[in-house]
């Protein structure tokens, strides 16, 4: 929610319809701030997955989150709105780097890819939420919601139990059992617990600093890979998308459609299709959806890119306004089938369990340059150039990311955590 609210609230605090009135630049700066608020929490999101546990880590991130929400109802000036915003960029962060580690260590390996997407479901739900609440509801109704979910997960997720490997890792042998026992629904769980045993004793014998992402030729690897594909997703739209849909879909002068329900019906498809893909990731692999989601993204952005290259040539586009509209609900459904779901999978599989904090927070960061980057870039180009511009860029981020895919990720369907860092050291 806290990552589309920024695209129904553009308009509205920019076009005279809110308490607060904002100019356009201030109004994107609230996208901004959010994203530097998830760079701004990156060591302490570091410190809290390692020191006090995943399950705490998200249970802090859910009270601050409530709190942010809080804020933005009774916020009385733009500044007040800057900070919660700033400080609701940290919370995310620190789910999205909590949620998914949580996630693949609780999962038996079979359904691990399903249960991580889950995650992402989650997220587009919530952006289905707030762009339907935030264009028909009043102001205060996307951050009532927004209060409601976190308080929830302050209520009902400490009866969860903390991740197994979290407690081999800080040698709690006894509360990691009763934890898989708890997981398992039953005591027979010495196999499974040897082999988590097994694996993080091996991955513990080099130590868990940040120089070892380079020197250990496993973690450069990983890195490299999860570097590109969190780069390549907001070069291929998805952060711009979310963020500015409205204003891009209102920027092709469509009769046909208005761009609030576009823009409701966009994030429905984008559930549909991740929904889709979390079904099937298990059993297609990784590397299908990624090659077959970056292929097909790349044609939707192609068609935008000739509709808006069109329109900025003089050409009358005006029968075929509907071509943006259309383009941005299969780009949903493209996006999130591979590009948009497979990144976040990845994340919490590829790292070792002794780098795996420092990983996917270095991996973090790079998911947050290629949205602070690819937002601005984005925003300087529309206004400069055009809007067929930044869409060129889009297009060929796309199809590179396909050719990446085929030549560098190791596909990690149906492997334990442990096989994979055989199989990325070469064995």
């Amino acid at each position: 929610m806290t990552y589309g609210w920024t695209s129904p609230m553009i308009p509205y605090f920019t076009e005279g319809e809110g308490h607060i009135q904002m100019t356009q630049q201030e109004a994107q700066f609230m996208e901004t701030i959010n994203l530097l608020g998830s760079a701004s929490g990156l060591p302490f999101v570091l410190f809290s997955v390692n020191k006090i546990g995943r399950k705490k880590s998200m249970l802090i991130a859910s009270f601050l989150g409530s709190l942010c929400w809080l804020t933005l109802i009774f916020a009385p000036n733009k500044e007040v709105i800057y900070a919660a915003r700033f400080f609701a960029g940290m919370a995310g962060d620190m789910c999205f780097v909590a949620a998914p580690m949580y996630v693949a260590e609780i999962a038996h390996h079979r359904i691990r890819g399903f249960l991580s997407a889950l995650i992402y479901l989650m997220m587009l739900l919530g952006v289905i939420i707030v762009y339907t609440t935030g264009a028909y509801a009043p102001y205060y109704v996307p951050p009532l919601i927004g209060i409601v979910l976190t308080v929830c997960q302050c209520i009902f997720f400490p009866f969860m139990p903390e991740s197994p490997y979290y407690f081999v890792y800080v040698n709690r042998i006894n509360n990691a059992r009763k934890a898989l026992q708890k997981l398992r629904r039953s005591s027979d769980v010495e196999t499974e617990l040897n082999e988590i045993k097994k694996s993080v004793e091996r991955q513990q014998h080099e130590k868990g600093r940040i120089q070892d992402l380079f020197l250990n030729k496993n973690n450069r690897i990983a890195l490299i890979i999860m570097t590109v594909l969190n780069l390549g997703q907001h070069y291929s739209g998805i952060t711009i998308m979310v963020m500015n849909l409205h204003t891009i879909l209102e920027e092709a002068g469509s009769t046909y459609i208005n761009s609030s329900v576009a823009a409701i019906i966009s994030s429905v498809i984008m559930l549909v299709g991740g929904s889709t893909a979390s079904v099937i990731i298990d059993k297609f692999g990784r590397k299908f959806l990624l090659i077959t989601s970056s292929i097909s993204t790349g044609i939707v952005l192609t068609s935008i890119t000739v509709f808006y290259q069109l329109k900025y040539s003089g050409y009358d586009v005006s029968r075929i306004s509907w071509i943006p509209a259309v383009a941005c609900m299969l780009f949903a459904a493209t996006f999130k089938l591979g590009l948009g779901l497979v990144p976040i999978v990845l994340t919490a599989e590829i790292f070792p369990t002794n780098i795996k904090a420092i990983g996917m927070t270095v991996a973090e960061i790079w998911y947050i340059v290629g949205a602070v980057t690819s937002v601005n870039v984005y925003s300087w180009l529309f206004e400069s150039y055009g809007l067929h511009v930044p869409f060129y860029i889009l297009t060929c981020c796309s199809f590179s990311m396909c050719l990446f895919t085929i030549f560098f990720v190791p596909e990690t369907k149906g492997k334990t955590l442990d096989e994979i860092q055989i199989m990325l050291s070469g064995k």
